[in-house]
């Protein structure tokens, strides 16, 4: 490493957000302009590590050579840095933007101190290779006469796509939606991932060969035999869809919504302009609950705190996390800590605390004479050891409360694809009911037809899509040619691999 004694000269600093009582006026990203030099003495942190976790099976999913541009950058050789990024990441605008960092949790500066900002680095690297112009359109050199169908334009078909296009194949993406992106559009809040940034990419694939289809419901409008037909091969990377609902009594009140019914009517109205009249879920003068964390449940936060709600509550079944970790939860396991995201400073600063609520059950909804959404009932909940050393649920007896509400928020995570694809063709499923499909080939049980992302592995992460998108491209690649010159995991491009 360019500074060996990095790690115990400087500490960690992270680039800050935005002030929260400013950004929750807009709905521009949250992130300041990096500086330089505080970015160069992150990259000094990084340690001359004898084995770089942070690109392990525990770290990094697509093996993003980390060390090497944390030194780059601390040499300041910025264009070298967005090229060694690119070796295993088609994306790092996204990833650097939406990933939680299992890198960092991996980190093996991290068992004792602070671990480095890769999360930070890594966006400061792609977004001033964009500023400088180092990111251009490359055409294929050659093309090989074989065309694959996409469903789906979420980040594991995007990255199959780029993979496949530049490897000379004719692609053709199919997004149900009317614009590019899939969860990057419509699914991560422009606050956290702005549609700019997502358009310039899809620009530089369109101008690269790449064709769009946006509108193009496969299984519905699009009969996906026929995509079967005029193609030599089909991906079907359309996600996990389906959202784990709430069965308790009055669902049907007028009032409680899916977070992504919420957060795309949102990105549609309020970032894109559309005028959706009645179709628009406001959150304006409301009391609103959210109920689930994790990335969406944070994201129901911050959109309505921007509507202007009157009150944010957020419910979390399980207990608050410790501070630090556990002792079953050792290094370079992901940390499972209590962590404060944007949306929570946000609810903190304008309402003076934090929104969430932890051990809460959810018992009932509760509505006026027409039917319309006034509160929620719950109970307090607790959890202890069971005999076979898992973890057993019990309601805790006099805990019952009724919360006032006229919006609730369900983000509870998704059970996996719309089944209507696989139904129209076929497919074989797995008992999750996700696409079957081994990871590594990524066949599906339809001969020519691939699966890659969350409707194969089930909802995951951005940087998983990626791998999967990755993976499924060479596994096509070796499909239509007999061998790859993409990379496998753990394998740096321009190797050539042959099919066995």
């Amino acid at each position: 490493m360019g500074k060996p004694t990095g790690f115990k000269e400087f500490d960690r600093k992270k680039v800050p957000w935005r002030l929260p009582v400013v950004r929750i006026n807009d709905y521009n990203e949250v992130y300041t302009e990096p500086q330089v030099e505080q970015l160069r003495e992150q990259g000094a942190r990084c340690m001359d590590c004898g084995v770089p976790f942070c690109q392990s099976t525990t770290g990094c999913p697509i093996d993003n050579l980390i060390p090497e541009w944390n030194d780059l950058v601390y040499n300041d050789r910025w264009q070298e840095a967005i090229e060694r990024l690119h070796k295993t990441n088609n994306f790092p605008e996204f990833t650097g933007r939406t990933c939680p960092a299992p890198c960092e949790g991996s980190c093996v500066l991290g068992i004792n101190n602070p671990p480095v900002t890769i999360k930070n680095i890594e966006n400061a690297i792609v977004d001033r290779a964009w500023e400088e112009g180092w990111i251009k359109p490359q055409l294929p050199k050659t093309r090989t006469g074989k065309k694959v169908a996409i469903v789906g334009s979420g980040p594991a078909g995007l990255t199959a796509a780029d993979q496949l296009n530049q490897a000379g194949h004719e692609v053709t993406v199919y997004e149900r939606a009317d614009r590019i992106g899939g969860l990057l559009q419509y699914g991560i809040p422009n606050m956290k991932l702005g549609k700019d940034v997502v358009q310039r990419r899809v620009d530089k694939m369109t101008a690269e060969g790449i064709k769009f289809v946006t509108g193009a419901n496969v299984g519905k409008d699009i009969d996906p035999k026929e995509l079967v037909n005029g193609n030599d091969a089909l991906l079907l990377a359309c996600g996990a869809t389906k959202p784990r609902d709430l069965p308790i009594p009055n669902r049907e009140a007028k009032g409680v919504h899916f977070a992504m019914e919420f957060l795309t009517a949102n990105t549609m109205q309020s970032v894109h302009g559309d005028s959706l009249g009645d179709g628009f879920i406001s959150a304006e003068g409301k009391d609103v609950i959210v109920i689930g964390g994790g990335d969406t449940g944070t994201d129901c936060i911050g959109t309505s705190l921007r509507h202007g709600c009157r009150s944010l509550v957020n419910f979390e079944l399980l207990p608050k996390p410790p501070a630090d970790r556990g002792a079953d939860n050792p290094w370079p396991e992901w940390p499972r800590i209590y962590r404060v995201d944007y949306g929570h400073e946000e609810a903190a600063a304008k309402f003076g605390r934090d929104p969430r609520e932890y051990q809460i059950l959810s018992k009932e909804f509760l509505v006026d004479d027409e039917g319309n959404l006034c509160g929620i009932k719950t109970v307090e909940v607790k959890w202890t050891r069971s005999d076979d050393d898992g973890w057993k649920m019990t309601e805790v007896e006099g805990s019952e409360k009724e919360w006032p509400a006229q919006l609730i928020l369900l983000a509870m995570g998704f059970l996996g694809p719309e089944q209507y694809v696989a139904e129209s063709l076929g497919i074989e499923v797995d008992p999750r009911s996700n696409f079957e499909a081994e990871h590594g080939r990524f066949a599906t049980s339809f001969e020519g037809v691939f699966a890659a992302g969350d409707c194969r592995r089930g909802q995951s992460l951005v940087v998983w899509a990626i791998n999967e998108g990755r993976g499924a491209a060479r596994a096509i690649d070796i499909f239509l040619q007999g061998s790859s010159g993409m990379p496998a995991p753990g394998v740096t491009m321009g190797t050539s691999l042959e099919i066995g």
